[in-house]
């Protein structure tokens, strides 16, 4: 799969850096079949990658942007992955308007903390759904936590992220764990990543 850009496509470098630590949680993680719905895909370079590395799975995108919809359709064409669906639009806050019926494992990406807190709980909300019973729902990104020290690099990035937003910012795993579990979601494993981020895996009962 050549690396360059396709035209009308968006690269975000953090994509081409976290993408094969990533991979390497999801693999022997993710069931050998099925639909992986991914929320908030943002440029699909993720999309594009993870789908080329695991052809046993379909994979459908969806972004709440019509600019970066455009993007992963982009990085699709070029791909030309069998298993790579279009592109859906996709509002996490608005659970009872996502697009997808059911799908066998839920991915997201850097979203939880560039939102407000409503597109946890939508997010939350849909994964309890349309995952069955066992289905796996992963969550990569920064986090704050109770028995860990957060990093500066973190505190300065969750500084920022308010400074733009003050919907936004880094959210307690303690929180996003007790929001999952009213959806009948549970905390099965905090994954250490590069960069003081985490992969949080949670299961459903």
């Amino acid at each position: 799969m050549s690396e360059d850009v396709p035209p009308g496509a968006i690269t975000a470098p953090a994509a081409a850096r976290n993408r094969g630590p990533v991979l390497g949680v999801l693999r022997p993680r993710l069931p050998a079949q099925g639909l992986v719905l991914e929320i908030a895909s943002g440029t699909g370079e993720h999309a594009v990658y993870f789908a080329a590395a695991l052809p046993g799975l379909r994979w459908q995108p969806t972004d709440a942007d019509a600019q970066t919809r455009a993007s992963i359709e982009a990085w699709r064409a070029a791909s030309a992955l069998p298993n790579l669906l279009a592109p859906l639009p996709l509002d996490a806050a608005a659970p009872d308007t996502w697009p997808v019926a059911r799908a066998d494992a839920i991915i997201c990406i850097n979203m939880v903390h560039i939102s407000a807190w409503s597109a946890t709980q939508g997010l939350m909300q849909g994964a309890g759904r349309l995952l069955p019973p066992g289905g796996r729902l992963f969550l990569y990104g920064p986090y704050r936590e109770a028995e860990v020290e957060t990093a500066p690099s973190n505190l300065a990035f969750d500084e920022s992220l308010k400074a733009r937003n003050p919907q936004w910012g880094l959210r307690a795993r303690e929180d996003v764990a007790m929001e999952a579990a009213r959806h009948g979601l549970a905390l099965e494993e905090r994954v250490a990543m590069p960069a003081n981020n985490l992969v949080l895996v949670f299961r459903k009962a």
